[in-house]
């Protein structure tokens, strides 16, 4: 990608100084908006999705093209895995599915179907389970993998969105949502945000990636396989990539800041966490709400300002290569 300058939400950064752009941005170029949530209190979690719709939809400005969003709920046992399916525009036959998983493999599969998404809880092994998929049901898309997490995306207004797939009956611990305003790739529900990789791991990117095709060139080569051109996928699998190499989540992070060029704000979950950082620069925007019940994240406080006693909570601006890890 020839880079002249990069969108911040304060206007334009010149990188490139023999061309000079003249004319005057706006006043706010908004790219994309994060949500995150994490409830502190088991009894408010029934009112996860409650909570959390009307945050994505406070962000529809910020990302008018798509959304998606991973929720985290009660980890399953072992062997026990959920996976995200998505069909694509086209309707599909789930019942068929689990009785063809039931004939095949003599197991007892749970689909749980919103439209062309489901989420299927079995006990088949990822390694048999997911090749199998792609031979017999090429249309299928897994959009996550994991025994925590759920995950739902799709293009179009984040409220059709939200109601497509019921976002507001949703119950766990803690979310990560996205709306997004394309501006270097399709949109398409592929591109569309959260980014999942390996297990119970997601990504969702607020900012722009300078070097995604050198963190390709790194991965590939490594058997790391990439679903889109997506400069946010290359973040995902790069961190994903280091937590599988043994780094925890905070030294993922901090390698990170290291081969992760650009202005970007990440917001990340895992089973048991919720992660934020922002570059050196810190031009994307996040607000921080913390108090005894909850932690909640957005890219501008409007999005917060429904959260209930969010007017005593401790309010803040998260630093700049800074890591703000928030544990269930």
């Amino acid at each position: 990608m020839d880079l002249r300058f990069a969108i911040c939400d304060f206007g334009f950064a010149i990188l490139d100084f023999d061309f000079l752009l003249l004319t005057p941005p706006s006043p706010l170029l908004p790219m994309c908006g994060i949500i995150g949530l994490l409830i502190k209190q088991p009894p408010l979690r029934d009112r996860l999705g409650e909570l959390t719709v009307p945050m994505l939809i406070g962000m529809s400005e910020r990302g008018p093209d798509s959304a998606g969003l991973a929720v985290f709920t009660e980890t399953l046992a072992n062997p026990y895995r959920k996976y995200s399916l998505y069909s694509g525009g086209k309707a599909f036959d789930w019942q068929e599915l689990g009785q063809v998983l039931q004939t095949q493999f003599e197991t007892t599969p749970h689909l749980q179907n919103h439209g062309n998404q489901a989420v299927l809880t079995t006990d088949l092994p990822s390694a048999t389970l997911k090749p199998w998929l792609q031979e017999h049901y090429p249309q299928l898309h897994i959009l996550s993998t994991g025994r925590a997490i759920d995950l739902y995306k799709d293009a179009g207004n984040p409220t059709d969105v939200a109601d497509r797939y019921q976002f507001a009956n949703l119950k766990g611990s803690h979310v990560v949502a996205h709306t997004r305003m394309a501006t270097e790739s399709a949109v398409t529900p592929a591109h569309a945000h959260p980014f999942t990789a390996g297990e119970d791991f997601c990504l969702v990117h607020n900012g722009s990636l300078s070097n995604p095709n050198e963190i390709r060139r790194k991965l590939e080569p490594r058997g790391i396989h990439f679903e889109t051109d997506n400069d946010t996928e290359a973040a995902c699998r790069f961190l994903e990539w280091r937590m599988r190499e043994g780094d925890d989540l905070t030294t993922a992070l901090q390698k990170g800041f290291e081969a992760l060029d650009g202005f970007y704000t990440f917001l990340m979950g895992t089973v048991d966490k919720l992660a934020l950082v922002r570059d050196a620069f810190a031009c994307k925007p996040a607000v921080v709400a913390e108090t005894d019940e909850y932690v909640a994240i957005a890219s501008e406080f409007r999005s917060l300002a429904h959260l209930p006693n969010v007017n005593h909570a401790h309010i803040y601006e998260p630093a700049p290569e800074e890591i703000y890890i928030w544990n269930v």
